[in-house]
């Protein structure tokens, strides 16, 4: 029996340009957020609470920094721990139930924002159009995204490993489930060092550096790394400065490390010690936003942005989760947005 063609979809959109069962964007918005992980996503939320409009502009999901976590047990009420997928959908789910408000725009870039003398234009990519809304505020929810091993300059080699939890990247999340886990922390300046120093507190052992063909702390001054490197040795803490050839051991949940020289180590876990990849920092500077000597946006306790002139607050302008200077947690991130709409809602909204 033949099967009839399936016909092809048409998309057609309507008279602003929106696709049916998209969002219809606004023309103006009480909040723009930018960003929709865990901090980005309460912000719109609370916007709708607190009887605002507002628009979420999402790269997506999967760009959250939570999104492969496959077990997050700091969350509030999922006392059997729950994954950053799963939470973020959960929290998606939340804003969609406020659409009358709240505008879920995704997979969405942003382009720019500008200041008005109304209060901002936002100017972002979304189905493959450029669009502009305007708002009397903006919530930065950029995040920041972690460098991670390469191998020859390609990252996807760590990709399993860190998918299954065997390499993780914040010790606050994660630290407690270290015990007694010969660890390989990945890093080659000061903060690998301290890295592996708190992995002890987790009771994390033996623990080794590993700097992947990195001289160990030659950035630092000679005190310093003469410091460190008395402080590890004290630990039992050792380091390796032979680059990394490859990965194995997926398949019995461990993490082999193959190196150059044809070498092999076996660890039960590893750690990325190695900082931030980026931190989407060019919209706020754009803005005149100030940042900390770690380059993260400064802001006041109600979280508005800093100018880099003046050090005062910039009028309507917030900056929330990670991106923000601060601890990077996500019950953090969620208080960050509760506070930043808030003030909004006190003072502009």
């Amino acid at each position: 029996m033949r099967r009839a063609a399936t016909p092809a979809v048409k998309w057609t959109e309507d008279v602003d340009g929106t696709m049916p069962g998209f969002p219809r964007l606004k023309e103006e918005y009480d909040l723009v957020v930018l960003g929709g992980g865990h901090a980005g996503l309460q912000a719109g939320l609370k916007a709708a609470l607190l009887h605002h409009t507002a628009a979420v502009i999402d790269r997506g999901p999967k760009y959250s920094r939570s999104f492969y976590a496959p077990r997050m047990d700091n969350i509030p009420g999922f006392p059997e721990g729950i994954s950053g997928h799963k939470l973020l959908d959960l929290q998606i789910a939340q804003v969609r139930q406020v659409e009358e408000r709240v505008g879920y725009f995704t997979p969405a870039h942003v382009v720019s924002v500008k200041k008005t003398d109304t209060g901002f234009e936002v100017t972002f990519d979304w189905l493959m159009q450029r669009k502009a809304t305007r708002a009397r505020a903006v919530v930065l929810a950029l995040g920041v995204v972690d460098r991670v091993p390469d191998i020859g300059g390609a990252i996807e080699p760590i990709f399993p490993w860190a998918n299954f939890a065997i390499v993780e990247f914040c010790i606050f999340c994660d630290g407690h489930t270290f015990p007694g886990k010969h660890t390989a922390v990945f890093g080659h300046d000061q903060y690998a060092a301290r890295t592996a120093l708190d992995l002890l507190h987790f009771g994390a052992g033996p623990v080794e550096i590993l700097t992947n063909g990195r001289p160990f702390l030659s950035e630092s001054d000679e005190p310093t790394r003469a410091s460190l490197r008395a402080e590890l040795d004290s630990k039992h803490i050792t380091w390796s400065e032979t680059a990394i050839a490859g990965f194995g051991g997926i398949r019995e949940k461990a993490l082999e490390v193959k190196f150059a020289d044809g070498s092999t180590r076996h660890f039960d876990r590893g750690f990325s010690a190695l900082g931030w990849y980026t931190m989407n920092s060019e919209i706020p500077r754009s803005l005149g936003c100030d940042f900390d000597p770690d380059g993260y946006v400064v802001t006041d306790e109600d979280c508005r942005a800093l100018a880099a002139a003046t050090h005062e607050p910039i009028p309507g302008l917030y900056c929330v989760g990670d991106l923000r200077n601060g601890w990077n947690q996500i019950p953090e991130a969620w208080a960050t947005a509760e506070r930043a709409v808030i003030h909004a809602y006190s003072w502009y909204l």
